[in-house]
């Protein structure tokens, strides 16, 4: 049976990148999202949630909102009270989040609980922080001619491509529950990557160490949102901005 695919937050980073690989297969893709031209909803409050997920036997859920506390939870609590009895969910999530303090992590985690007790098949899947990601990170640290870095931090930068290939790999497979972490094939020090990007962009900056304090910052240093015996990506962090960002070039929003 062709069953259809349901992809939320499909007009992302990562979801456009599952949605044009699943559109070359052979099932039926929809998308989720709060924009036109798709089934158009709103996880948040529930509306059109239902009409999106009718007839749907696999659920990608990639919907996030990192700025907004609670957000992801009550998206999810929606999406699946909408979703039919034995609905595939397969869910991305971020390495550490069982671990790390960042309130942010600790949400990814109750999401992942959510959906464990749910009774419906599913399969996580945790990811390193995305090369996207990475270098909006290291463009923010950088605006200013003097560039504060953290100390001790490290970063294990993963290919959006590579990570929605195995989403869709996932999705088209049968429910395996938590699946083995995905991470980019380096990890390399916080101060590398902001030279790098410096490299890339043909920019100057100062960098200053600095010591940040706090729970999250030494959770940071203790490297629990790294996979170091996971390096299954193999895009580099290098050859990314070598393709994706050029002398002179202005900075680029994330997502």
């Amino acid at each position: 049976m062709n069953e259809s695919i349901l992809v939320t937050g499909g007009t992302g980073a990562l979801g456009r990148e599952v949605v044009d690989r699943l559109k070359n297969g052979t099932r039926d893709v929809r998308v989720l999202s709060r924009k036109p031209g798709v089934y158009q909803g709103d996880l948040r409050t529930g509306q059109g949630v239902a009409e999106a997920v009718a007839g749907v036997g696999t659920i990608v859920h990639l919907a996030s909102d990192p700025r907004t506390k609670g957000a992801d939870v009550e998206s999810t609590r929606h999406l699946l009270a909408a979703a039919a009895p034995g609905t595939h969910i397969v869910y991305v999530s971020i390495v550490g989040v069982d671990r790390h303090p960042y309130w942010y992590y600790q949400e990814k985690y109750q999401v992942e609980q959510m959906i464990e007790a749910s009774g419906l098949p599913y399969t996580i899947l945790r990811t390193t922080q995305f090369h996207d990601f990475v270098r909006f990170l290291v463009q923010g640290m950088t605006r200013m001619p003097v560039a504060p870095v953290p100390m001790g931090w490290s970063v294990q930068p993963i290919d959006t491509g590579e990570v929605a290939d195995r989403l869709v790999q996932l999705a088209l497979g049968a429910p395996a529950g938590h699946v083995r972490d995905m991470g980019g094939p380096q990890v390399i020090p916080l101060r590398q990557l902001v030279n790098m990007y410096l490299h890339a962009s043909g920019r100057r900056r100062v960098l200053v160490p600095i010591w940040v304090p706090g729970k999250m910052a030494g959770a940071y240093r203790a490297g629990l949102h790294l996979a170091p015996a996971n390096k299954t990506g193999r895009i580099t962090f290098e050859e990314f901005l070598a393709v994706n960002v050029k002398p002179g070039s202005p900075p680029r929003s994330y997502g």
